[in-house]
């Protein structure tokens, strides 16, 4: 079983009494209500002995005690003889995010857009071509030839020579990141991220044993080149994940000038790195288009490429893929029968067509994406304009700044007005960028009408509302 101690526990309720109306027990459960929802305290994870956690916070155990009574009479604790109170949610349900939608509730915790409308016709096209494969196994632990050839000829058309034999076909980009995090790396080793970052893919890292060492990412001056040199100086990092094309959740895009620096620091560092590459190419302004990262560094050291099709095509084609060296290709194909057996075929072939047409999938999401993105920026600017929103020039989200570290409970009023928001934190290493709030541009104009609605009746009751008693744990993409 998981333990969170008190130590890390507080650290990721800093600030929970900040504007909170009310007793301090209610505070305290308030925000360690939203650690559970938003997967901040794992599920099934023991968290702290009262004793330890008031010391740990300066409370009474009283409050603590009263805290977590509550938190068990909502359904968010469980005391199990012997092991304390674990963590869990009310609803079996609850962890899929139905529950929302059978509440009616607007999910905006995903950065995603609904499928590409010639996907049905890709499916029905792919389903005549699939009889010329049934004679085989089904199990494809690399991926079919049509498809690598398809994604290799990808990268070649944008700057980067590839082989077939350089690419793996995944379930997904999630997927590529826990193998290769399983592939290479050990328990203990180093493993560098941005601060902000995916959640999901700091999850992976973890989960692989690797202890995390931050890079700071802002929206106003993207990377921090100074801390990035430091960071890769002194730690070493075995691994370094990077988004650097309209960077979730910032929309940052980095320089080649940095690009070609990252390479040459990861080099010194031994230091391999990942490269996310699944929001490149949904540019929504005119703007140079920058080569595949790999195209800096010498043979035998060129960053690794990740991408996938979930927010280009649709979240529920699950096809991904690895571009990286053929050695490492080999190492991937051994590695993988542990998690999984292979790709389905009839999605691969679905993507392999797709892809004969990308151009013009990529531009008609340019067109969604514009509207909205110039949607929400106006309707936040007339319903809250005291919140910074800064203009991105591709990818789905905007990284708002609320200008008060409340996003945490700010996420929590907002669910009681019918809306589904992942708090800033979630995309911390250690529970940090409550002043910050990820908003999805990537959904229909009504649907960010009613997203702003909520959120401006939210902002004004923050510190002043009453907490649902149904559970959601937000499955951030």
């Amino acid at each position: 079983m998981t333990l969170i101690s008190a130590r890390s526990l507080g650290l990721l309720l800093e600030a929970w009494r900040d504007d909170a109306a009310g007793p301090a027990y209610a505070a305290l459960a308030d925000r360690i209500r939203l650690l559970i929802l938003d997967g901040r305290i794992p599920l099934g994870t023991r968290i702290p002995a009262e004793r330890d956690l008031a010391a740990q916070l300066g409370v009474s155990r009283t409050t603590v005690t009263t805290a977590y009574g509550e938190l068990r009479r909502a359904g968010y604790l469980r005391s199990i003889r012997g092991s304390g109170s674990v963590a869990r949610l009310p609803h079996p349900m609850a962890s899929s995010g139905e529950e929302g939608q059978q509440q009616g509730l607007l999910d905006l915790s995903k950065a995603a857009l609904p499928a590409i409308p010639v996907l049905a016709a890709a499916v029905a096209r792919a389903a005549e071509e699939l009889p010329a494969y049934l004679g085989g196994t089904g199990f494809d632990p690399i991926g079919i030839p049509l498809l690598r050839e398809a994604i290799a000829a990808r990268h070649a058309e944008r700057g980067l020579p590839t082989e077939p034999e350089e690419i793996m076909v995944t379930i997904g980009a999630q997927h590529a990141i826990a193998l290769l995090a399983r592939t290479l790396l050990s328990r203990g080793d180093r493993a560098l991220v941005e601060s902000p970052s995916y959640p999901h893919a700091m999850e992976a890292l973890r989960n692989a044993g690797a202890r995390l060492v931050g890079v700071n990412v802002s929206s106003e001056d993207g990377w921090d080149e100074a801390g990035l040199e430091q960071v890769m100086q002194r730690t070493s990092p075995t691994l370094g994940y990077l988004m650097p094309d309209f960077h979730n959740p910032t929309g940052r895009t980095m320089s080649d000038a940095l690009r070609e620096r990252v390479v040459d620091l990861a080099a010194a560092a031994g230091t391999t790195l990942i490269i996310d590459e699944t929001i490149t190419e949904l540019a929504i302004d005119d703007v140079p288009v920058h080569p595949p990262f790999a195209v800096h560094g010498s043979s035998g050291s060129r960053p690794i490429l990740i991408g996938s099709v979930g927010k280009t095509v649709w979240g529920g084609v699950r096809v991904g893929w690895i571009r990286a060296e053929r050695s490492l290709i080999q190492r991937l194909v051994r590695n993988r029968n542990a998690g999984d057996l292979g790709t389905p075929i009839l999605e691969q072939i679905v993507v392999a067509r797709l892809l004969e047409e990308y151009d013009a999938i990529l531009e008609t999401r340019r067109v969604q994406l514009r509207v909205g993105r110039d949607h929400l920026r106006a309707a936040l600017a007339e319903r809250i304009p005291e919140w910074q929103v800064p203009r991105v020039a591709g990818g789905l989200t905007t990284w708002v700044g609320l200008g008060s570290p409340v996003s945490s409970q700010l996420t929590l009023a907002a669910r009681n007005e019918g809306l589904l928001l992942a708090a800033g934190p979630r995309f911390g290493i250690d529970g940090a960028f409550e002043r910050f709030l990820r908003i999805p541009f990537s959904y229909s104009v009504d649907e960010l009408d009613r997203a702003v609605d909520a959120l401006a009746r939210a902002w004004q009751t923050v510190g002043r509302y009453a907490v649902p008693e149904t559970g959601y744990l937000a499955a951030v993409v």
